[in-house]
């Protein structure tokens, strides 16, 4: 017999938001870190174009995660709990890397030290199907909002103080020493999860044919052809106008170290700040009000890259104009993300959770990269300010299917993923 799912509590200790927000930001340090310092120190060297985009190949792991989030909720560790288990082995793994990669050389030893970075792309996308699963099965309702704008600041905490804090304490301390850095970070999490006790609520493990054929059911349980066409259109708007950002300040003329300080900086505590303030604000506001909210204040930061660009504060925009527009693109873009990642944990079965959350996640990943990707395409082809527009109508077209009061209400799953038989 499957018992059903505790969610009922009101309130969440502690100790499990705190854990939470490590898990979060953990998971992104090494994988940000390695991102940007090794493109940095090849590109130094000379390094083919080739070489470097191999480094960008490092965040396509986490579109692919879907592909083994299911074994994470079939297999299961009888003494150290389920998904805790998952965690602690991938957590592990993600101290022990980076001091593995203290004893290569970055450039010399690049063979190496890059499969050691495709090893901590896997753990941390196999680390963030474990925390979204145990964030899935243990907050309530009421908390969800709260607990996906956690997710978003964690990660964006954590790509800052790896890709950015440590990426410019690299040239005073040098590589060894930001390994070790990396590592003692990664091992605060590691700590915590020794006192994490997995919800109440003990479901009998699918089969893995059960929960990969999820993979197909999935959608008609979760509003059909309409959520997955949300997925899409979403987060191609916000992507396209991140895709865009970098390229408009290029064309500005300013600095490379400008645009890290604003963008990076700037923009990433910017990002963390409106997402916190959405979580908390997204049980108050209800689902469908929050998602209109999210998808027309993403509208307004699209609007506010256009708005320079089309002339104001000067021709092509002053640099103040630019710096404002920026600003608050980034503080606009992550709201939409924290409500649609509520809304997708909100489809999500407890027996299939790893699955559930990674399948629509990866849809939103794909297609958030790919108009990133395609934005500098659209750029040659149309000219910097009608790509901005397209972004632009892109997003509206978002706020206007978020009046679709179906999209934030999901229909409950007609049948329950059916448990393995036990052998």
């Amino acid at each position: 017999m499957t018992e059903v799912a505790t969610t009922t509590r009101l309130r969440t200790p502690a100790g499990t938001w705190w854990l939470l927000g490590s898990l979060y930001t953990t998971q992104f340090l090494a994988l940000g870190f390695l991102s940007v310092a090794l493109v940095a120190l090849l590109q130094e060297q000379g390094a083919s174009m080739s070489r470097l985009s191999l480094i960008y190949l490092l965040g396509t792991v986490w579109a692919l995660k879907l592909l083994w989030a299911p074994l994470l909720d079939h297999f299961s560790w009888a003494r150290l709990g389920h998904y805790r288990g998952w965690l602690l082995l991938t957590q592990a793994g993600l101290v022990l890397a980076p001091l593995a990669m203290m004893a290569f050389d970055p450039v010399a030893d690049f063979a190496a030290v890059y499969a050691l970075a495709v090893l901590v792309a896997v753990l941390s996308a196999t680390q963030d199907v474990a925390t979204d699963a145990i964030a899935c099965r243990t907050l309530p309702e009421a908390e969800r909002g709260l607990g996906n704008g956690i997710q978003t600041a964690g990660g964006l905490l954590g790509n800052l103080l790896g890709g950015g804090v440590l990426v410019m304490a690299y040239p005073s301390i040098g590589w060894g020493a930001c390994m070790g850095w990396l590592a003692a970070g990664t091992a605060v999490s590691l700590v915590q999860l020794v006192w994490l006790r997995e919800p109440g609520q003990r479901l009998t493990p699918l089969s893995a044919r059960t929960l990969y054929g999820r993979l197909r059911t999935f959608w008609p349980d979760a509003g059909g052809v309409g959520w997955l066409f949300v997925l899409l259109l979403f987060p191609f708007a916000a992507g396209l106008a991140y895709g865009l950002v970098t390229p408009l300040l290029v064309t500005a003329g300013w600095s490379m170290e400008r645009i890290g300080l604003v963008t990076n900086v700037a923009g990433s505590l910017l990002s963390a700040a409106s997402a916190l303030a959405v979580g908390w604000l997204l049980p108050r506001w209800g689902r469908r009000r929050a998602l209109i909210m999210a998808a027309a204040i993403n509208l307004f930061g699209s609007a506010a890259l256009l708005a320079p660009w089309a002339g104001w504060g000067g021709a092509g925009g002053s640099d103040a104009a630019l710096t404002l527009a920026v600003c608050l693109y980034f503080l606009c873009y992550t709201p939409l993300h924290v409500v649609l990642a509520t809304l997708m944990m909100d489809r999500v079965h407890p027996a299939s959770a790893g699955t559930d959350y990674s399948l629509q996640f990866s849809v939103f990943m794909l297609s958030s990269m790919g108009s990133a990707t395609l934005a500098p395409l659209l750029i040659d082809a149309l000219g910097m300010r009608d790509t901005l527009l397209v972004g632009a109508l892109a997003a509206l077209a978002s706020v206007v299917l978020a009046w679709r009061p179906r999209l934030s209400t999901p229909p409950a799953p007609a049948t329950p993923p059916t448990p393995a038989r036990p052998s």
